[in-house]
């Protein structure tokens, strides 16, 4: 048993390297390379949803894909006055695929392969736009960072002096002590995390109290972004959103948090530029 610990933790822990590092690849390269990143992933995560919904190899998954690729195709154009229009496009096709096939599809799952497209593409094109509005990777960051920081401080804090549950139903390890702690440490190097990097931080004017209120809004919204991920799959009675990475399970099971994290932080970098 102590040995099947050991090497699930390891098999966890090289998947966490690796996908940190192509990850922060990415970020490096931005534009089309992190472009091409980000839209892999939400089709990957697309695919996963539709997957747990019940709804794959369906009119309405091909539906799903075809409005996430025209959402995207505007994000990559930089469409910004046209992306609620490219979104009402993807709505319209998801809408005629249920009404040209009634009564093949209930309106539930039609309202399901409608969320999926809000909640996985159209969210974490967010983390691309921000490249495109800042042109800097430092500003890529506040969107990874604080959500797989708050995991850190979260666990550590959990572990010492964590008593209430959080959730006892839906996540019972999780406590409220571990959750406060996350916040605060996510802020602590948020600030750190400002000061060190004030120099390329331009848009702001005050780069380390930006930062960390960036980085306790993170934590706070990745912590639910992971526990609503959670939730979707406590519903559908599945462990894992998929097999795709070892140890963590599907794309969802690891960018839940940050999939929820990244329309905020765009929008808070909006607010807080000078």
């Amino acid at each position: 048993m102590e040995n099947e610990r050991k090497t699930s933790f390891m098999i966890r822990l090289r998947s966490t390297v690796i996908i940190t590092l192509l990850s922060a690849a990415a970020l490096w390269c931005g534009g089309l390379v992190l472009f091409l990143a980000v839209t892999a992933v939400s089709m990957v995560g697309l695919f996963e949803m539709m997957q747990a919904m019940g709804l794959r190899k369906t009119a309405l998954e091909a539906a799903a894909f075809m409005g996430a690729a025209v959402y995207l195709e505007a994000v990559w154009l930089g469409w910004d006055k046209w992306l609620l229009f490219a979104l009402f496009l993807a709505f319209l096709l998801i809408l005629g695929t249920y009404v040209f096939s009634f009564p093949k599809y209930t309106v539930e799952q039609t309202a399901e392969t409608v969320f999926a497209v809000l909640y996985i593409p159209v969210m974490l094109s967010h983390l691309y736009r921000i490249d495109a509005l800042t042109d800097n990777m430092v500003y890529s960051c506040l969107v990874l960072l604080p959500a797989w920081i708050s995991d850190v401080g979260a666990y550590c804090i959990g572990m010492l002096i964590g008593r209430t549950k959080l959730t006892p139903v839906l996540s019972p390890k999780k406590t409220v002590e571990g959750a406060a702690g996350a916040v605060l440490f996510a802020a602590a190097v948020g600030a750190l995390y400002g000061l060190l990097f004030a120099k390329q931080l331009t848009l702001f004017e005050t780069p380390w109290l930006a930062v960390m209120i960036i980085f306790a809004f993170g934590s706070v919204l990745g912590q639910i972004g992971d526990l609503f991920a959670s939730a979707i799959k406590r519903n559908r009675n599945i462990k894992d959103y998929g097999s795709i990475i070892p140890g963590h399970g599907g794309i969802m099971d690891r960018f839940d948090s940050v999939i929820v994290t990244a329309p905020v932080i765009y929008y808070l970098i909006v607010l807080l530029m000078k």
